[in-house]
């Protein structure tokens, strides 16, 4: 991009792009703080009080991010309750999941557990944002800390960085978790990454390197051939989880995407696979709760108790740092998307 011609047609930048902190006022998200950022036709929001996750994603005006049922929300008596965590589950472009847990509520060791830990509803502190130029690029961007910790328990600290380039159309959150105890501590992480209508559609494809997929439960079993493929809504259907082995690239990345052939869009995910060498689906075709969620994991879907019965929870050195970097790039056009399919068979042939 050329700074000083671009500035010749826009008396602010902001008219093409911009980082805007606003905060809700009505109903469950009364008082939840958040940024709205604008790059172009990308458009999505930052939660500040909520992990810095990202809620809603749109591209051109079209959607492509879930919103559940109980719809947007701050942080309430739900959260930490239990399987009452569903009715806080909003969803957005993607959810943390963690630190102490991931999946089903629990009891661990006399300790519960709440549904895909507390991490996801812990607000940041130490936040910035700043639109700016370096060199030539313009950045938008937002970062801020989220903690963790219990008085004489754990003390994990989430730094994030959530940015965006103008002109290009990728995402790029990168997370550094650190243990701030004298002890060592369990690390359980799971991005809870959600699609939804129109992006998600009856036919909408899924391209997933994987060399083999297994179905986490009876209601899964016998639907794994169409992994791959949405179906239209159906009343009351079931949820399907299913359990990839994802192919690794030589780059230690891994590359998923969703297209939709109709609307000639797509949305690429591409996550560093260093430590999060797991990844689930989830798939609902319900009405209702029409979604589809790919999950980068440290840790099983079968949750906490799993991996204790195994021995095997992951954990942190005191003051040990891991590093995990996702990147969310929009798709357009029939070249973009074909480029994204054989892309996908490459990764495939590397693991054969």
């Amino acid at each position: 991009m050329d700074k000083r011609e671009l500035l010749k047609k826009v008396g602010s930048m902001q008219q093409l792009a911009y980082v805007r902190p606003f905060t809700y006022d009505e109903g469950r998200s009364e008082g939840m703080k958040a940024f709205n950022i604008k790059n172009g036709a990308l458009s999505f929001q930052v939660l500040a009080d909520k992990c810095l996750d990202v809620g809603e994603l749109s591209y051109e005006g079209i959607n492509m991010s879930f919103l559940s049922k109980p719809g947007l929300q701050g942080r309430n008596h739900y959260d930490t309750n239990g399987e009452e965590a569903l009715r806080s589950i909003m969803g957005g472009l993607f959810f943390t999941a963690g630190l102490e847990n991931i999946c089903a509520p629990c009891t661990d060791g006399g300790k519960d557990h709440p549904m895909h830990g507390r991490i996801r509803t812990t607000p940041a502190e130490h936040i910035s944002s700043d639109a700016l130029w370096e060199g030539e690029d313009y950045i938008l961007r937002v970062s801020g800390e989220m903690r963790e910790a219990e008085l004489f328990g754990e003390n994990m600290v989430l730094r994030r960085t959530v940015e965006t380039k103008y002109g290009e159309k990728t995402i790029t959150v990168r997370d550094e978790i650190e243990n701030q105890a004298y002890r060592p501590e369990p690390l359980m992480i799971l991005y809870h990454i959600n699609i939804g209508y129109p992006l998600l559609d009856e036919g909408t494809e899924i391209l997933i390197p994987t060399r083999k997929v297994t179905p986490r439960d009876e209601a899964s079993k016998g639907k794994e051939a169409r992994w791959n493929r949405m179906d239209a809504p159906k009343d009351n259907k079931p949820e399907y989880v299913f359990i990839h082995e994802p192919v690794i690239g030589k780059d230690g990345n891994v590359s998923l995407c969703v297209l939709n052939r109709r609307l000639e869009l797509g949305l690429k995910i591409t996550y560093s696979a260093k430590y999060l060498p797991r990844l689930m689906e989830w798939k609902s075709t319900a009405s209702g709760d029409y979604v589809l969620g790919l999950e980068p994991s440290n840790s099983s879907v079968y949750g906490r108790p799993y991996h204790s019965e195994r021995g095997d929870i992951h954990r942190l050195a005191p003051f040990e740092k891991e590093t995990n970097i996702l990147k969310f790039t929009v798709l357009k056009g029939a070249e973009e998307l074909k480029a994204a399919e054989e892309e996908n068979s490459r990764r495939l042939a590397e693991g054969e």
